[in-house]
């Protein structure tokens, strides 16, 4: 009985010590993500973005051009229309996590998963759970731990073309697929992008 306990506690001390050591690599892993977009305190939080969209599985359309005013995960205007009606809308999720300010909540629950592949580069994912419902996989490139990928519901999501604006470093464009077909069905790029300091005038939270 006694070899049976001690056993049970050697388990339990290696299973506690895997833990640990998963969460510091997830907390490396953030880190470094977010260094190299600038550092948290050039995350963005309140900007103004002009986006050329397409909402098609054709990559040769040109699309429209959308204006906003965002404050992720809580607010987006269009104009001066709040897009969010509620706080599960989707959209503004994904804002929140490509510009890593998931990463910094502390509602969030980060796990490393197994390295991953995106077209032919290999991929770091962390899985952010309880801040963002289902749990989201962000996956960034292993060498220079920038955001390639998010997996999220039935999408997933190709960042491209990096940028820099005011200190933060940013993908300018974005190109959804659905996981079930696998064919694209919009194109995103962002052609201009201003940090704000304060609400812009008429708009209200």
């Amino acid at each position: 009985m006694r070899i049976i306990a001690g056993l049970s506690l050697c388990l339990v001390l290696l299973l506690a010590a895997a833990s640990n050591a998963a969460e510091q690599d997830a907390a490396e892993l953030v880190k470094q993500a977010i260094s190299t977009a600038g550092g948290e305190t050039k995350l963005l939080k309140l900007f103004r973005m002009k986006e050329q969209l397409n909402v098609s599985s054709d990559a040769t359309k040109k699309g429209s051009v959308r204006l906003s005013v965002l404050e992720p995960p809580k607010y987006w205007w269009l104009g001066k229309n709040e897009r969010v009606k509620d706080e599960k809308e989707p959209a503004t999720f994904l804002v929140w996590a490509w510009t890593l300010g998931a990463l910094t909540d502390p509602q969030s629950k980060i796990e490393l998963l197994p390295e991953a592949t995106e077209d032919g580069v290999t991929t770091l994912p962390l899985r952010i759970s309880q801040s963002i419902t289902p749990p989201m996989d962000l996956h960034f490139d292993k060498t220079e731990k920038r955001l390639v990928r998010i997996e999220w519901r039935s999408d997933i999501h190709r960042f491209s073309d990096w940028r820099e604006h005011d200190g933060v470093k940013y993908p300018a464009k974005c190109v959804g697929y659905k996981k079930a077909t696998g064919k694209p069905w919009y194109f995103s790029e962002i052609v201009e992008l201003e940090r704000l300091s304060e609400l812009p005038e008429g708009l209200q939270r």
